[in-house]
């Protein structure tokens, strides 16, 4: 069986599953957190779709804990989908998983290899490649997040994109509805926002680009990425997401929270912004 170790544990998240459960708690109750534990009161809905910083989790775990905390109001989900960046360049433009388990501290995850191969069919640009994943953070580090909500009993979908172009986006987000448009699934899009600008400038950065997002437009995002220079790594994550997500019913999306590197760590000279998202 292929088992897809993990990369980061110990760098940006605990190595010790106590430790690291323990630190995904408090992510909840810390200032910038939602200030409220999982699971979050339940909705009657097929989809619950998410946008979710990746950075080391002293930095921007209280951030991804808003998406969570939306995350955890959906009931008995069969299916996790994560979209994510591939920031070593290596292997396919878009890549999946055919088979296998990703591990964790706290577990392993199975991959859902019906959806992969659905995926797959309806993109010829998807391939399964696992050396695309095998060093990549962005991805491995939304898992025990998704862990501690529902344990190892969700199969999982990860997709991660070296190609972010908006045709990719929209190749992608197109075969992403197929694969998963009769099953109850969680999406997630991981992706950091400016990085190593004062916090000031990151912000009015991000700001401008979450407002395409909030308005639900493509083209204005790419616009806006490209006029601004907006330094988000997993810009086509986002796009990806949001496109699916239209293609699925929800189209209201809501800005959780911003913060940046600057709130937890003191350095507002070089931060990196970080915004929790979800479409409903």
């Amino acid at each position: 069986m292929l088992v897809r170790k993990p990369a980061v544990a110990g760098q940006f998240y605990p190595s010790d599953p106590k430790e690291l459960s323990d630190l995904i708690d408090d992510c909840y109750d810390h200032p910038l957190g939602p200030g409220k534990k999982p699971p979050a009161p339940r909705e009657e809905a097929s989809v619950v779709s998410v946008v979710s910083p990746h950075a080391g989790f002293i930095y921007s775990g209280p951030v991804a804990a808003h998406s969570y905390l939306h995350v955890s109001s959906l009931v008995d989900p069969e299916l996790i989908v994560v979209v994510a960046p591939n920031h070593y360049g290596i292997g396919s433009g878009v890549s999946t998983y055919k088979e296998g388990v990703w591990e964790t501290p706290l577990g392993r995850v199975r991959v859902d290899s019906e959806a992969a191969g659905l995926l797959a069919d309806a993109a010829d640009i998807v391939m399964f490649d696992p050396d695309s994943h095998r060093l990549e953070h962005s991805l491995e580090v939304q898992l025990p997040f998704l862990q501690r909500i529902y344990g190892d009993s969700v199969p999982l979908l990860p997709v991660s994109l070296l190609f972010q172009d908006i045709d990719t986006a929209k190749v992608v987000s197109a075969a992403l509805y197929k694969a998963i448009r009769h099953r109850k699934a969680v999406l997630v899009a991981s992706s950091d926002l400016t990085h190593y600008e004062p916090a000031a400038e990151a912000r009015r950065k991000d700001t401008a680009l979450l407002g395409q997002v909030l308005k639900m437009d493509l083209e204005g995002f790419y616009s806006t990425l490209e006029e601004l220079n907006v330094t988000a790594c997993g810009y086509g994550a986002i796009a990806t997401v949001m496109e699916a997500s239209r293609s699925l019913g929800l189209k209201n999306p809501e800005l959780l929270k911003y913060a940046s590197s600057g709130d937890t760590s003191g350095d507002n000279l070089q931060v990196v912004g970080y915004g929790a998202l979800r479409f409903v």
